[in-house]
């Protein structure tokens, strides 16, 4: 191919990309779209923090008096409740999530608004 025919193909691309509208950014559906998944991860962790609260009163994670795993058992029992405060979020938990992803939702509407 002569050099000539190449700087014409390499021109015609060029000419093309500039014709073409510049790519947008996230639309507004799409940070919505993430704001609403900030704001539920917020929830569940915050629904997975009072489980893990209530399972910390119930005794859930404490050694035993009997054949219990020593200081350890003692020291990563908070661990444990928390893993499965967490668990039970991811499979539903107690409702306490959505409530909470709804009220913040409507408290970022409304600031949106004043603005």
């Amino acid at each position: 191919m002569c050099t000539r025919k190449i700087i014409q193909i390499i021109e015609s691309k060029s000419a093309m990309n500039l014709n073409m509208p510049p790519t947008a950014g996230p639309t507004l559906q799409d940070t919505k779209a993430q704001q609403n998944a900030q704001l539920r991860q917020v929830a569940k962790d915050l629904e997975a923090s009072f489980l893990a609260e209530m399972l910390k009163g119930a005794g859930f994670g404490k050694a035993r008096e009997s054949m219990g795993g020593g200081a350890g058992e003692e020291h990563f029992g908070s661990f444990m409740v928390d893993a499965h405060a967490k668990s039970l979020v991811q499979r539903g938990g107690i409702g306490l999530a959505e409530t909470i992803f709804e009220a913040l939702k409507e408290k970022q509407n409304e600031h949106l608004k004043t603005e």
